[in-house]
């Protein structure tokens, strides 16, 4: 329905007697206040796709670029990797490289749990499907049932989302 129509309607509604004094300056009045409201609503429809249209480009630039602060604090730690073996091949003792190395694996500890990320999965813990994966079952009586043996690969949550399971050997009862 057009403006004009709404106006007719009204003007139907409400009649205007074209002879009382000012009747046309109402009418006028009217329809240019009807214009008025009509383009605050279309302003604001624009304002609200503009709106939309931002807070999409923000989302999408936000899934693009939200693993940039892990990466730059992982940076040193792939450069002091590089280190540690540049320097294991000008050396033939392997003790400086091990010491080298250790120094790396804590740094990197670090790095993950400064990002939330923390390492599941420790010998003698009773074993958990929400932490751990069982990849084998060994024999053993000198721990309870279901006791995390070895820690083959360890597992990691963040926060409280578990994002790699331990993998583990546990304990079953001897036969």
């Amino acid at each position: 329905m057009s403006d004009e129509t709404n106006i007719n309607e009204l003007e139907q509604t409400f009649p205007i007697d074209p002879d009382s004094p000012g009747s046309e300056f109402d009418a006028q009045q009217l329809r240019e206040e009807a214009q008025a409201a009509k383009d605050r609503a279309l302003r604001a429809q624009a304002e609200l796709e503009n709106f939309r249209k931002r807070v999409q480009r923000e989302q999408e630039d936000f899934a693009k670029y939200r693993e940039v602060s892990l990466l730059t604090d992982l940076l040193p730690v792939v450069d002091n990797l590089d280190r540690a073996i540049e320097a294991a091949s000008k050396q033939a003792d392997a003790s400086a490289l091990l010491q080298g190395v250790k120094m790396v694996s804590t740094q990197l500890t670090e790095v993950l749990s400064k990002h939330n990320c923390t390492r599941t999965g420790m010998v003698g813990e009773a074993f958990d499907p929400n932490f751990h994966q069982a990849i084998m079952q060994q024999p053993n009586a000198d721990h309870p049932e279901n006791t995390v043996l070895v820690v083959a690969a360890s597992g990691y949550k963040v926060y409280d989302r578990t994002i790699r399971p331990a993998q583990v050997i546990v304990s079953k009862k001897p036969e």
